[in-house]
C-alpha cells in the first residue's frame, strides 16, 4: 500500500470543531456573504475563502464564541481586497471620445444575402452542391464527406476548391463597391 499523496487524506480535518462549526453557522454565513456580492456564485467563493482563512488561523483564535464576528471580519476584508484588485478599464478624460457609428445589421439585407448565397449553391454541379452542404451547411469534417459520398478526402477538396472558387465568382454574391 502506497501513502497517500494529501497529507490530509487519512484524517481530512484535524479541527473537527471546524467542521461543525461550519455545519451549523454556514447558511448564515453564506446570507452575509450575499449580502456582500451581487452573484450568489461569488458569494459562495467569498464564503469559501473567508472559511479557508479561519482555517488556517483557525489555533490562534482564542475565543471561539466569537468566530461569527470573527468570519464577518474575514469576509468583509477579503471582499474589500477583491473590490480593490480588481481591474479598472475607464479612464478620466477631458473629452468624450466618439464612437464610430457601426453598420446596423439589417434584418432584411441579411435574409436577401442568405437567399442570394443558397440560390448560387443550387446553381453548382449536384456533386460540388452535395459536398459543399455536407461540409458547410451540415459541418461534417471532409473525411466524414468522403464516406458519406463515397470518395476520396482528396476528391471532396478538390471539388469544394472548385465550388467555392465559383461562389465567390458568381455576380449576385458580389459585393457592390
Amino acid at each position: 500500500m502506497t501513502p497517500p499523496v494529501c497529507t490530509l487524506a487519512s484524517n481530512p480535518t484535524p479541527y473537527p470543531s471546524f467542521s461543525a462549526y461550519v455545519r451549523t453557522r454556514g447558511t448564515v454565513l453564506l446570507r452575509t456573504a450575499r449580502s456582500l456580492t451581487a452573484n450568489p456564485c461569488d458569494a459562495e467563493d467569498l464564503l469559501q475563502t473567508a472559511l479557508a482563512k479561519t482555517y488556517v488561523a483557525w489555533d490562534r483564535i482564542e475565543d471561539h464564541r466569537a468566530l461569527d464576528g470573527y468570519v464577518r471580519r474575514t469576509l468583509v476584508n477579503t471582499r474589500t481586497s477583491q473590490w480593490r484588485k480588481r481591474k479598472v478599464d475607464e479612464f478620466v478624460c477631458d473629452e468624450l471620445p466618439e464612437t464610430e457609428a457601426a453598420p446596423s445589421s439589417d434584418p432584411a439585407e441579411a435574409q436577401a444575402l442568405r437567399d442570394a448565397m443558397w440560390r448560387a449553391v443550387t446553381r453548382l454541379p449536384d456533386r460540388q452542391r452535395a459536398m459543399v452542404v455536407l461540409r458547410y451547411y451540415e459541418d461534417m469534417s471532409e473525411v466524414q464527406t468522403a464516406e458519406l459520398l463515397g470518395v476520396s478526402v482528396g476528391t471532396v477538396k478538390s471539388a469544394v476548391s472548385r465550388a467555392l472558387g465559383k461562389l465567390r465568382e458568381d455576380p449576385e454574391l458580389t459585393p457592390v463597391r
